[in-house]
């Protein structure tokens, strides 16, 4: 579907996808190793990987730095590789940012901009910290199909958490360059003057001994200020981004690269150096692929360290280009629409933005076949690794700072009559100074996962999880197995709103239901056969 299609026939798409809610088994068309689908019973193991007891340390290969090198941790006989499932950490957050813009303006999000993670991703979780750094555990689910047995589905919840910021601002100092788009489309509502808004906020909220640059581009870039200490200098930052009108056409690449020339000239060692691209991405001049513009500043980033954080804005957005330059830039993104969200980034959220809990994170899940017939991670689907990449320390993973939460939700379907292990969640991940590599792994067994999802008294922040996917599943025109209907999702997301007391679920609600109103009476309900296999 083209980008920002969103007439008759995707709001007939959204309808077959959410109205009624759509049998799983109609979805089971494809068979074969990998994420692709869900996995065939005849590929069989001897044993799950990983090890027994939730949120327990595994040695990473190699590593004699703590007392859990023990014979008995180490991981059993490797799982069958159609049972492994293995993706880069994200925390990205924009997808649902920007389908909320969206949606309030009256327009269903284009199909290609939504990625259920980053839904789910959005929502706080209540998952328990780790003592220290590096990541907890917490894995478990629940049925969302009624009764059990052949044919029953549950969702798996793999929940990683990182501990918060220290109390007191005891973090490094940060080193920060903002690169601002002050290209023509940037004159738009909610663009160039919230971003200034923004910078003024965030001025406020950086320490003395923090710094900043600032880089302003449209056709060609420009540097406002070089890399200066906060402490006396907030006026002059100030003044800078006060100046800052909106001319000419886009040019990422030069600000992208201006800004990374700024970061080294003004790179800070034992500060968190960090490039931050405030934009609507709607790259129109110079060189607009987001591989070729980091081919040009990868030696910069890769030997000094320097992570890239953009903030999108706008109600049309280049979402693709900038999840890709974070995503290869070692960073994450996120969107803003308004006052408040620019708030929560740069304020409740700074220390996650700006600081590194763990480098080149990811996870990998090795079902139990001998108790799991098919299993589907939702989204993920532009961060998935190969599984034998897991532990190659070379291979791209994601960046995750403090505060932050990762949820995988996974559909998965039991063996008749199953009992015991289910699944190991493992994830790894390099220490941000030492680049030493770690590993902590968490198991589900059946009866974790054997309540009913939808239950008054069962658990509020996995039913918050649940409803995000389903509806960024339904706003992609795709559908999961026991999907509820649009009309269902919106009564359980109001219902939870109430329940959980949080305006971020109540926020969830209102989008839900514009998205019920702007898809009229174009409504369906899906059907077929079914196929072993994983599904596409």
């Amino acid at each position: 579907m083209e980008n920002r299609t969103h007439g008759r026939t995707y709001r007939r798409t959204l309808g077959l996808a959410l109205a009624g809610g759509m049998l799983g088994a109609a979805l089971l068309t494809g068979c074969g190793a990998g994420e692709s689908g869900y996995n065939s019973s005849e590929k069989r193991a001897d044993g799950p990987q990983g090890t027994s007891g939730g949120g327990q340390v595994v040695p990473a290969p190699g590593v004699e730095d703590d007392a859990s090198q023990k014979a008995e941790d180490r991981p059993e006989k490797p799982v069958a590789p159609d049972y492994l499932s293995t993706f880069a950490l994200d925390v990205d957050t924009a997808s649902y940012g920007y389908a909320r813009r969206k949606l309030g303006d009256g327009e269903l999000p284009g199909a290609e901009t939504v990625r259920p993670e980053e839904f789910v991703n959005s929502f706080r979780q209540g998952y328990r910290r780790p003592a220290g750094n590096g990541f907890s555990v917490t894995v478990d689910g629940a049925r969302t199909s009624e009764g059990s047995g052949a044919g029953g589905w549950s969702l798996v919840r793999v929940g990683l958490a990182t501990r918060v910021a220290d109390e007191g601002g005891k973090r490094p100092p940060a080193a920060l360059t903002f690169v601002v788009d002050i290209s023509g489309s940037m004159a738009g509502t909610g663009r160039l003057d919230l971003v200034k808004k923004s910078l003024s906020i965030l001025t406020d909220e950086l320490r003395d001994d923090d710094s900043v640059s600032l880089v302003t581009f449209s056709d060609q870039a420009k540097t406002l200020v070089p890399m200066t200490r906060l402490r006396d200098h907030r006026g002059k930052i100030r003044d800078a981004v006060d100046s800052m009108e909106p001319t000419d056409s886009t040019n990422v690449e030069a600000g992208v690269r201006r800004g990374y020339e700024e970061a080294v000239a003004g790179h800070c060692a034992g500060a968190n150096n960090r490039v931050v691209l405030l934009s609507d991405a709607l790259a129109n001049t110079g060189e607009t692929d987001a591989d070729a513009i980091l081919e040009r500043i990868d030696d910069a980033r890769r030997e000094y360290g320097i992570t890239l954080f953009g903030v999108g804005v706008g109600s049309d957005y280049g979402d693709a280009l900038m999840e890709r330059l974070t995503d290869r830039g070692d960073g994450h993104t996120t969107y803003i629409g308004d006052e408040t969200q620019a708030r929560k980034v740069f304020v409740d959220q700074l220390p996650a933005h700006i600081e590194l809990r763990a480098r080149d994170a990811k996870a990998q899940v090795a079902f139990d076949p001998k108790n799991v017939k098919q299993f589907k991670l939702i989204g993920y689907e532009n961060r998935k690794v190969a599984d034998d990449d897991f532990r190659d320390d070379s291979v791209d993973g994601g960046e995750v700072g403090p505060g932050h939460t990762v949820t995988a939700l996974y559909a998965v379907r039991l063996r008749d009559g199953a009992a015991g292990h289910v699944a190991t969640a493992t994830v790894r991940w390099l220490d941000p100074k030492t680049r030493t590599p770690h590993e902590r792994s968490g198991t589900v067994e059946t009866g974790a996962i054997d309540g009913s999802l939808w239950v008054d008294d069962g658990n509020k922040r996995l039913q918050v999880a649940a409803v995000a996917a389903y509806f960024a599943e339904g706003l992609r025109g795709s559908a999961l197995p026991d999907q509820p209907g649009i009309g269902e999702l919106s009564t359980r997301a109001a219902a939870l709103a109430v329940g959980t007391e949080d305006s971020s679920v109540r926020k969830l609600a209102t989008a839900i239901a514009q998205a019920d109103r702007l898809r009229g009476d174009d409504r369906g309900t899906g059907g077929g056969g079914e196929q072993e296999g994983e599904m596409g």
